[in-house]
């Protein structure tokens, strides 16, 4: 999925219409509580700026609903970008509107312009609003799209705009971090040095049943942890006591187990408790031997073993999932486990967004993976072995 990056175009004295991905969270008072995501698309921001471009940005935040909504203004990540790069950072006071036009007008280079947030507009989910799609793409010189997290979206900002923005024979790349997420994401998994081990966790089976199927298939191991094991448990004819599962996936996790053979690796013990609370009472047991009264919380002391020694072989990983209950002590020992086994193997380790992330970031080992994912639902998409419209019509190199 080679394709042409923001390096491969000339940037001088042209204005950059960039699409981020600034869904920050925030706390009561709309501070930003984690600024990973506009850290990340700093490099790509900067470079356009050091080259004698112009930076005007697009993102949404939260579900405004179409309709302009103080709470989910963009400001707060405005903000938190003008902290993070040394160039002066404003915010147009609408989208595509008269303020937006007027502040792009006025931009200079080395200047960044943050567009309010595009969910105040409807016609940025339904994708077919032409004024709305013109007033965008008429904003910029080129387009880029470094903004991963949507990157399964084919909403305005991420497809309708580049695609009128070609037709009128000006660029369309990625940025350096979408072009770090493929490469990483598509092209590890194209071509994955072996062993190649991944490893799933969350909640539900029927979040990952796509990824579990697509990576049996070329993986050398799946190791099943979190909740999701209790359904495969239930399918093994286990008792999982009070633990969360889904009763309608147990046939479809039957299957998996059929098709996955020695290839799919489930809990061997479990870490179970009779309320969710980390002073609840406790009970280590084997999988399949959960009591009634107690649910499963995290994966046992064997299995964490058992999965880092497994992980400890591998040359490359994927991880999308925690192993239980992370944010909580101490059914956060399998998570922290399989993470310390990551970050201390030698391997290519790929780290899929949402709680994932949350819990490498929160855990300190950011730093010893080789990548960790800005898109929770984008990279669960993409180990599905799905490609991305909004990707695909971008400039080939």
């Amino acid at each position: 999925m080679a394709k042409k990056t923001i390096a491969d175009v000339d940037v001088a004295g042209k204005k950059v219409l960039m699409r981020v991905d600034f869904n920050v969270p925030r706390d009561d008072t709309g501070t930003v509580t984690d600024d990973r995501r506009v850290r990340m698309a700093v490099p790509t921001i900067q470079d356009v700026l050091d080259r004698g471009g112009s930076a005007v940005l697009m993102s949404h935040l939260g579900r405004p609903g179409g309709k302009p909504d103080p709470k989910e203004s963009l400001k707060p990540a405005a903000d938190a970008l003008g902290k993070l790069i040394d160039a002066p950072v404003s915010l147009a006071a609408d989208t595509a509107g008269e303020a937006a036009a007027a502040a792009v007008a006025a931009i200079e280079p080395g200047q960044v312009l943050v567009l309010e947030n595009v969910r105040f507009n409807a016609g940025e989910k339904k994708g077919d609003d032409a004024d709305y799609i013109a007033k965008l793409a008429g904003f910029g010189d080129v387009y880029c799209n470094n903004a991963f997290g949507t990157c399964h979206r084919e909403q305005a900002s991420m497809y309708a705009v580049p695609k009128a923005m070609k037709e009128a024979g000006k660029p369309a790349v990625v940025g350096f971090l979408v072009e770090k997420e493929i490469k990483y994401l598509a092209d590890t998994l194209a071509n994955p040095e072996r062993p190649f081990v991944a490893i799933l966790g969350g909640a539900k089976v029927s979040d990952k049943i796509n990824v579990i199927d697509n990576l049996l298939g070329i993986c050398d191991q799946v190791l099943i942890g979190g909740a999701m094991a209790y359904t495969f448990s239930l399918a093994s004819g286990g008792s999982v006591g009070n633990s969360l599962v889904e009763k309608d996936k147990v046939d479809l996790a039957k299957q998996l187990v059929e098709k996955g053979g020695e290839k799919l690796v489930l809990p061997i013990d479990n870490h179970c408790g009779d309320a969710f609370s980390s002073d609840c009472n406790k009970q280590i047991v084997g999988a399949g031997e959960i009591p009634d009264g107690f649910e499963g919380l995290d994966i046992g002391p064997e299995t964490a073993k058992l999965y880092a020694d497994i992980v400890s072989n591998a040359k490359t990983v994927v991880w999308n999932g925690p192993m239980g209950v992370f944010e909580m002590e101490p059914f956060d020992a399998g998570t922290k486990a399989v993470a310390q086994a990551i970050a201390d193997g030698e391997n290519t380790s790929i780290i899929g967004g949402g709680d994932s992330a949350a819990a490498i970031e929160q855990l300190g080992f950011a730093e010893q993976v080789s990548h960790v994912s800005t898109g929770g639902g984008a990279s669960l998409e993409m180990l599905e072995g799905k490609s991305f419209a909004s990707v695909e019509l971008l400039d080939d190199k």
